[in-house]
């Protein structure tokens, strides 16, 4: 899969959550739901090589583990925020949860009932 396409599915899918929607702060493209944002994928100039970042408390060590990871600058590090530039190999179900997971630590609990019951479980 080109990151072109990568990107695309993961997007879609951010997009898809329960009122989840698309901001651009600072000229960059962000997944928010509410006001809080639960995937940064950053600009979309064409020159930044591709990469998103996700808050990710409960799979941080395990994500930090990859050698596609590093820990978000601007100190976003200490909430969890790992940035993700992955290769084109990376299984897409391992990025799809970690947006998930993302999602999930700043939504509100209606929209995770929500998520639940839309996905059959949670």
């Amino acid at each position: 899969m080109t990151a072109a396409d990568l990107l695309a599915e993961l997007r879609r899918f951010a997009f898809a959550l329960p009122v989840a929607w698309e901001d651009h702060p600072w000229g960059e493209s962000v997944a928010k739901v509410g006001k809080k944002v639960f995937v940064f994928f950053g600009s979309t100039d064409g020159e930044t090589p591709f990469g998103f970042s996700v808050k990710l408390p409960l799979s941080n060590d395990e994500a930090l583990s990859l050698p596609f990871t590093v820990p978000t600058g601007y100190g976003l590090d200490r909430g969890n925020w790992v940035t993700v530039r992955p290769p084109e190999d990376v299984p897409l179900d391992l990025l799809l949860g970690w947006i998930e997971e993302s999602y999930r630590t700043v939504a509100p609990k209606p929209l995770l009932a929500l998520l639940d019951a839309r996905s059959g479980g949670g």
